[in-house]
């Protein structure tokens, strides 16, 4: 009896050892990056220069790869994270993400941050055919499995975005005489594109002046005050955080009083709504798909304690009122979704696989009623948001889901 056991032992261990120590597991199919301990994923991400507020994106996923691994990780394997600096810079994000490709081997880019950046290294991605996953810009090129399978982004495209605002305005103020503010690169053109869009035929007499700024403008005062001297009477922000709280202490200082619609990277109580004045924020209206931890609305809801309690053990240096660390953690879960659903085949195939095989997903932190869900010809996995109005202390939800 004793003999018997120890040959079948040795016959257990002979597996196992042929199998790489995996024995009746199936074959583990591993891709760049990835061993039995750990997985190595890249980002690029503006810890510098005018975005720097949102290097707190990759400090934030940083920390919550941190408490998965604490946990065990993804089957034992480790989550590795390199988060680069490109400042923003379409030239520095193009050899940043060469040296986490060509020399860092990471398995996928993961939540690479910005529409120039990313549209200057989509191409050199997708000819490597390494993902480019949940980019952290609303371009509609990447959502376009056709013609870049290797690219797939998060929320609502920036174009899609103007259409809904056109259609509340269609809706709810149909004379209304319209300006925008747009930031002169391709996420401000294509809000602007949807909304001229989405107004159809009634653009060209609805939307009466916009004007654009740079990134590095000092102020966008003087684009407000020309747009000001049109007559409209509903102003239309497709501005970055920075610019949209000039515009909005702008707008008040020198009386204008237009129904205000503020783009979605830029609705941040903390970051832009209180810096500009809580009476001048007053009524701006904007769309949104997770909770914002400043809304006591959510005081006693279990995911924001939960995401709470991360934050202070996690990412301590972090803003609790940033609704961009709300963000930062439900893009992270996303991707620890995903790698889950890839079990042991960790190949960058697999894994733009299972990214588009998301089926009603409803993370904690995204809004009632909000679920990503993605197939193999949908790249978009968010296209419902919520209307949000401030309303002094809070962005109040009103009206139904909008989107698919």
């Amino acid at each position: 009896m004793f003999r018997s056991s120890r040959a079948v032992a040795f016959a257990l261990f002979s597996l196992v050892a042929l199998s790489g120590g995996h024995a009746f597991g199936g074959e583990h199919k591993y891709g760049p990056g990835v061993t039995d301990s750990e997985i190595k994923i890249g980002q690029t991400a503006p810890y510098s220069g005018a975005m720097s507020a949102w290097g707190t994106i990759g400090r934030a996923q940083a920390a919550y790869f941190a408490k998965i691994n604490a946990e065990g990780g993804i089957r034992g394997r480790k989550i590795k994270l390199i988060s680069l600096d490109d400042g923003y810079n379409p030239a520095k994000t193009v050899e940043q993400t060469r040296k986490l490709v060509e020399r860092k081997n990471v398995l996928l880019i993961f939540n690479p941050i910005g529409s120039p950046t990313n549209a200057a290294v989509q191409k050199y991605l997708n000819n490597k055919k390494v993902p480019q996953l949940f980019v952290g810009a609303g371009d509609a090129r990447f959502g376009d499995p056709k013609k870049y399978p290797w690219s797939m982004g998060f929320h609502q495209t920036n174009y899609t975005e103007g259409k809904l605002y056109a259609a509340y305005i269609l809706q709810h103020k149909p004379r209304a005489r319209i300006a925008a503010l747009y930031i002169n690169d391709e996420f401000g053109k294509e809000l602007l594109k949807g909304l001229r869009d989405g107004l159809g035929e009634h653009a060209g007499h609805m939307l009466v002046a916009t004007a654009s700024y740079e990134l590095n403008d000092p102020t966008v005062d003087s684009q407000i005050i020309a747009l000001h001297t049109s007559g409209a009477d509903t102003f239309v922000s497709f501005a970055l955080q920075k610019a949209a709280a000039q515009a909005i202490r702008k707008i008040y200082d020198i009386g204008w009083r237009p129904t205000h619609f503020l783009n979605y990277a830029a609705t941040s109580v903390s970051e832009v709504l209180l810096p500009a004045g809580v009476n001048k924020s007053l009524g701006i209206i904007s769309i949104d798909n997770q909770k914002d931890p400043t809304d006591a609305h959510w005081k006693d809801d279990p995911a924001l304690k939960d995401w709470l309690a991360w934050m202070r053990e996690y990412y301590p240096q972090g803003n609790i009122d940033d609704s961009t660390n709300v963000y930062a953690y439900t893009l992270a879960q996303l991707l620890v979704h995903v790698l889950q659903q890839c079990g042991d085949e960790l190949t960058r195939e697999n894994v733009m696989r299972q990214a588009a095989n998301i089926k009603d997903l409803a993370l904690p932190m995204l809004l009632p009623g909000i679920k990503i869900n993605t197939s193999p010809s949908d790249f978009y996995p968010i296209e419902q948001v919520r209307m949000l109005r401030f309303n002094g202390t809070r962005l109040e939800i009103f009206g139904d889901v909008i989107g698919r």
